[in-house]
């Protein structure tokens, strides 16, 4: 039972940062759709403006990605997968959890608080003239969401593991969501 409830409250965590995902998708049409409105109809440019364009784009990527780890839009090679049995396909997605999601998503948080660590300490900005300050902010959106998205491997791997207990096939009896 306790494994169930942690599975389900990893998936609510990694269902709010796809909606904060979805919230900065929006926030990022409208940044886009004043910036080229001052451009073509007023000729202003705005430096800050573009990049906070980046900024958000990186971070609606960056913390998509733990929802689509949770719900089965991550990478993986379908021609095989899909034709295994659930309990082929738990072994299949815990593997890859254990062996590559996990070491690489926990390596690079720990390395991206340093990253990030430093641009605050540096008080880092913009290189560009009129750009954005406070650099350190998307920096820490890089440990985040690396954060993150081993959290929702440790989801993933709690819901392998109910489905080799045979307490659940949530996750599994569904097709992946397909792009």
């Amino acid at each position: 039972m306790f494994l169930t409830h942690l599975e389900r409250g990893i998936t609510r965590f990694s269902n709010v940062l796809g909606m904060v995902s979805t919230i900065l998708f929006i926030a990022l049409l409208f940044n886009v759709f004043y910036d080229v409105l001052m451009r073509y109809a007023f000729n202003d440019v705005s430096i800050a403006m573009q990049e906070l364009e980046w900024h958000l784009y990186a971070a609606i990527f960056l913390l998509g990605i733990p929802y689509g780890i949770q719900h089965g839009g991550h990478v993986r090679v379908d021609l095989i997968y899909e034709n295994l049995t659930i309990r082929g396909k738990a072994w299949i997605d815990l593997f890859g959890c254990v062996f590559f999601l996990m070491p690489f998503t926990l390596l690079v948080g720990y390395y991206g608080i340093s990253f990030s660590h430093e641009a605050f300490l540096l008080g880092e900005t913009s290189g560009d003239p009129g750009g954005l300050p406070y650099r350190w902010i998307i920096k820490a959106v890089i440990p985040f969401a690396f954060f993150s998205m081993a959290i929702s491997g440790l989801g993933m791997i709690i819901r392998c593991i109910n489905v080799l207990r045979g307490v659940s096939e949530e996750g599994f009896s569904h097709p992946p969501i397909q792009h």
